[in-house]
């Protein structure tokens, strides 16, 4: 069984072409560590009976020489994707139950290309967070320990934090995620994984539970390079459902994953050595430098001057947003009804009964931000910083053809910490928020252990819609850390019965 676990993404569809091994083979495998892991808490829903069904297709149209990029390969999805027929519940009491009669343009692009599903991943309520502890079904639990105190819980980040748990626990192959301010990448960080970013309006929102309407994308989330790359090529579309949707073609991003970065030029911003980043981050990033010099890659250091603004500006745009969207759950149309003599009372008792404390934070911080009086001062203020944000990555783009930074300021923290500590918990989104912003695609990808034993990332960032040199400076930094930790530790601290 750990055989086809240890499989990569690529490795298992080249397989599954040759039919060296079956889908089913595969998928009863991963529904066996699921259940092995089951103490993570990754998944909220385990679509058994679904995925068999799906992988004995798979496998007959792979008879056939049929099929599409992902055929037969099983997948876990993030439980903000809306999926006909099976519970979608952004980790939320509001939508506990919820079963959709429709499908997400992104999921319905994974089951087009042959992909199948295995379940739908836990994650921070309404994608609101940075541990994946604040989900209605419980927290997420990382499967590293650290090896100064291997008795404490770690968080896996979020808020896509089920799906990086589900793939760093080799309980799913690759999983799909959402970032706003950086929920694919810093749990793909702290877990010790890879994770993509597209650029806004490479893969369409429709059908994805909306948190920040301007910001929310879709990516992949997987072992390495190349199966990021490979999920995100079958999850981009363009679609008119989705009016941000872009009308670009999506580039064979395995095309030039194996380049060389000689000749290219790679940003360091000065702006991102901030008081805060700890020693041994610093040192990471230096690293992570030296790699991609020593590849012939030319480092230029830039200037990012607006980048102190980043944080406080997405920290006003986003609850806006939110509040904006969420007002949507009221108890009346669908979702968690509470009820009341009198529709005040019951929209009032419906939303505090039904949201989490963290999200009710966010929702009536954007209230305030977008309320008469304080519209200008706050958030058209963020509006026009994002404008400045834009603007100093646009000149720093003029320079460079990608950037590196840190992914996040340290190694993944204890379950509990932050949590009295909201400000404390934003920050956690320091170096990802940007991009977001910006709308820019960016990468993690994992490139050591800290002191304490635990994964640590570096982040790439590139031009718009240039995800092919994002893959591409990824793929050298993955080449030369050579970082294999992630399976002796993981399958050293979970294993099957």
């Amino acid at each position: 069984m750990n055989d086809f676990l240890d499989l990569s993404l690529a490795e298992a569809r080249a397989r599954l072409a040759a039919r060296d091994i079956s889908s089913t083979e595969l998928t009863k495998a991963y529904l066996s560590r699921i259940e092995a892991t089951a103490n993570l808490n990754a998944y909220i829903t385990i679509t058994h009976d679904q995925a068999m069904l799906g992988a004995a297709q798979a496998d007959a149209r792979l008879a056939k020489g049929k099929g599409g990029i992902l055929e037969g390969i099983c997948i876990a999805v993030k439980d903000l994707f809306c999926t006909n027929g099976v519970q979608t519940t952004a980790a939320s009491r509001m939508l506990d139950g919820f079963i959709p009669t429709y499908e997400s343009t992104v999921t319905s692009n994974l089951w087009n290309a042959g992909a199948v599903l295995l379940g739908k991943t836990n994650l921070d309520e309404f994608a609101m967070g940075s541990s994946n502890t604040t989900s209605y079904y419980g927290a997420v639990e990382s499967p590293w320990r650290s090896t100064d105190a291997s008795d404490k819980k770690r968080v896996p980040g979020g808020s896509s934090g089920g799906s990086a748990a589900a793939v760093a626990a080799r309980s799913a192959i690759a999983a799909t995620g959402t970032d706003t301010g950086g929920s694919i990448r810093q749990p793909a960080s702290f877990s010790g994984i890879v994770g993509i970013k597209p650029t806004y309006g490479r893969c369409s929102r429709w059908g994805i539970i909306a948190f920040a309407s301007s910001l929310d994308q879709a990516g992949p989330m997987a072992r390495t390079v190349e199966d990021a790359a490979i999920l995100l090529q079958a999850m981009a579309s363009y679609d008119p459902k989705d009016s941000t949707s872009a009308k670009t073609t999506m580039p064979n991003l395995l095309v030039d994953i194996n380049k060389s970065v000689k000749g290219m030029s790679i940003g360091v911003p000065i702006e991102y050595r901030i008081d805060s980043l700890p020693e041994e981050t610093s040192k990471i990033w230096d690293h992570g430098i030296d790699y991609l010099k020593s590849e012939g890659a030319d480092i230029v250091h830039i200037s990012l001057p607006h980048t102190k603004y980043a944080l406080p500006t997405y920290y006003i745009i986003a609850p806006a947003e939110a509040s904006s969207n969420l007002a949507r759950y009221d108890g009346v149309r669908y979702g968690l009804r509470i009820n009341e003599q009198n529709i005040t009372d019951m929209y009032t008792h419906t939303r505090t009964e039904g949201f989490g404390e963290e999200v009710k934070r966010r929702i009536l911080l954007g209230t305030y931000v977008l309320s008469s009086g304080y519209y200008d001062a706050y958030y058209l203020k963020a509006q026009k910083m994002r404008n400045l944000l834009r603007h100093d990555f646009n000149q720093a783009f003029d320079k460079v053809d990608a950037i590196l930074t840190p992914t996040t300021l340290s190694d993944a923290f204890e379950i509990g910490d932050n949590k009295d500590d909201p400000l404390k918990m934003y920050l956690q989104d320091v170096f990802t928020v940007p991009a977001s912003l910006v709308g820019l695609p960016s990468i993690s990808v994992p490139v050591t252990l800290s002191k304490r034993g635990l994964p640590i990332g570096l982040q790439v960032l590139g031009r718009m819609f240039d995800e092919n040199s994002v893959v591409r400076v990824g793929r050298t930094l993955e080449r030369t850390a050579e970082f294999k930790a992630m399976t002796t530790l993981v399958n050293g601290i979970l294993k099957d019965e």
